[in-house]
Formats: structure tokens, C-alpha cells, sequence
């Protein structure tokens, strides 16, 4: 069996396009017996939710279990959800994306095979840009061409794991940023990005939301840097990979200069939580999730 943990707080915008999208091409059977121990096994964890995550949830009816816990934490919800998990591989899927049963099968295939030396894999990235502003498309169009962001599993809202491979991600500690802690925990050979693959990720539509993610990111990745170390694997996009991009992409200028001022935007405002040690305050990015 496949488990599906998706921890969820206050996602009743979305949860039900993300459950109608994994349970529509689901194969005759799957999801329908609660006590079968085969298909895929989906847990919502809502999470301090206030809004109506849980009823849209249990409204699927027996395919999905729908689990309350009271702390508003994603940590404790992918906690939980591994709890009531009744197999492997195991997904967990952010609740504003959308991926289907079939993407799901692609990213178990390299798992269910012991000789792959694969623990850990993800999907390629789907971002539709278009109601977005200038500024964001333009700072897309460099970050999707990171070599970082092209190879890791991190920022894709998705990521499979064997049953080898959550014995080496359960051992982290909770982390703002723990998508990145998990792809850095595996070995490039040992993580792979699924190109049959999909998921679908609702980019920020306003610069201040763009912001917004950016401060998020910096602050999660200093906290993960702080916790592994001087000698850990690292994500940071250096000066030589957007000069790299900019000499085999020249028309890349304009977006380059959008995409360092974002990044000199967000670290700015990184510094303050960094320095306060604050690794607790989530800056959500509610454009993402408008219909």
C-alpha cells in the first residue's frame, strides 16, 4: 500500500481540488475499503485548522481518513499522519498543490525498486504563470532555471519516500524548512526527480507575496545551514550560477536583475528573524491560494 500524508491548516480553499485530482483516476477499487492493504491510503492531518479543511476532507467519503489534531504545526501533522499511515512508499503532498493518482504511481516506481538505490523522489514542477505580475513571472523565469532548484527535491510540495528513506528523514528535528532538509539528506544518487512525473504549484501572484516567500525561504534555509553545520550539503544559489545563466542566456538580463532584487529584498527582512533566532513565524502567501 501507498500512504498519502497531506497536512493541512486552514486549507479549505484548497484540499478538495488537490483530493478530487488524486482520487479521479484512481484504478476500479483503490481507496474504496478502509481495511484493504493495498492502493493508496490518503491521511488529511488538519492541523489547528478554524475553517472547513475537515468536513471538505471527509467528504470524500471512505477514501480519504481525516485526522484533527489541535496544534497548528506542520511538523506535528506529518508526525501525526505517519501515526495512521498504514504504508510504503509514503507521500507527503502539501495541500495547495495538485498532482493525480497516475503521478503518484511514477514517483513510487524508482521506491518499489530495491535495486534502484532510490530512497527518495519527487515531480517535475508545473507553474502557471499567467495571472501573476511581471515581476514574479520574471523572477520564475531564472529561479526554475537553478541548478539547486532543477536537481532538488525541496519546493515542489511533493516527496515519496521508501521505507528506507523515511527512516533517514523521521530523524530530523522539526525545521521550517523541511523539504529542503529532506532532499539534503539523501545523496544525488540516492534522490531522484521523477520526469513523468507532475505537480502543479500555485506561484505567489503579487510581489509582496513573492516577498513574502522569499523572507520564508531564507529564514528556513539559515535554520536548516544552522543545524547541519559548516560542513553540510547546501542549496544557496551562488553569484557564479547567475553569471553562468546570464552568458548562455543573455536575454536573461531583465529577469536576473528582478530575481537579485527579490533575493536582496527577502534578505534583508531574513536578517531580523535570523538574528532573533525566530524560526516559528510563517509568512503565508494567501494569493497563491485564490480560484
Amino acid at each position: 500500500m501507498t500512504s498519502i500524508v497531506i497536512p493541512a491548516h486552514n486549507e479549505a480553499r484548497v484540499i478538495g481540488r488537490l483530493l478530487d485530482s488524486l482520487l479521479a483516476d484512481s484504478a476500479p477499487g483503490d481507496h474504496e475499503d478502509p481495511a484493504d492493504d493495498t492502493g493508496t491510503d490518503i491521511v488529511v492531518v488538519c492541523n489547528g485548522c478554524t475553517d472547513d479543511t475537515a468536513r471538505i476532507a471527509a467528504a470524500r467519503g471512505a477514501r480519504v481518513r481525516v485526522v484533527d489534531i489541535p496544534v497548528p504545526s506542520k511538523h506535528a501533522a506529518l508526525r501525526a499522519g505517519d501515526d495512521h499511515a498504514r504504508g510504503f512508499p509514503r507521500l507527503y503532498v502539501d495541500a495547495d498543490v495538485v498532482i493525480t493518482d497516475a503521478d503518484v504511481r511514477a514517483l513510487t516506481g524508482p521506491l518499489d525498486d530495491e535495486t534502484s538505490g532510490v530512497l527518495a523522489t519527487a515531480p517535475e514542477r508545473r507553474i502557471p504563470l499567467a495571472a501573476c505580475s511581471w515581476r514574479v513571472r520574471a523572477y520564475y523565469q531564472v529561479w526554475q532555471r537553478l541548478p539547486a532548484v532543477r536537481e532538488g527535491l525541496f519546493g515542489r510540495g511533493v516527496i515519496a519516500v521508501s521505507k528506507a528513506g523515511h527512516a533517514r528523514i523521521a530523524a530530523l528535528p522539526p525545521l521550517m524548512a523541511d523539504d529542503l532538509a529532506a532532499s539534503l539528506a539523501f545523496t544525488p544518487e540516492e534522490r531522484r526527480v521523477v520526469d513523468t512525473a507532475r505537480v502543479e504549484i500555485q506561484p505567489p501572484r503579487t510581489w509582496q507575496d513573492l516577498i513574502k516567500r522569499r523572507v520564508r525561504a531564507a529564514v528556513s534555509t539559515a535554520q536548516v545551514e544552522q543545524h547541519q553545520g559548516p560542513e553540510g550539503a547546501s542549496a544557496r544559489t551562488g553569484k557564479a550560477d547567475l553569471k553562468a545563466m546570464l552568458r548562455g542566456e543573455p536575454k536573461l538580463f531583465v529577469p536576473l536583475v528582478v530575481f537579485v532584487a527579490a533575493a536582496l529584498a527577502a534578505r534583508r527582512e531574513a536578517e531580523k528573524a535570523i538574528r532573533a533566532q525566530d524560526f516559528g513565524t510563517w509568512l503565508r502567501d494567501e494569493s497563491s491560494r485564490q480560484n
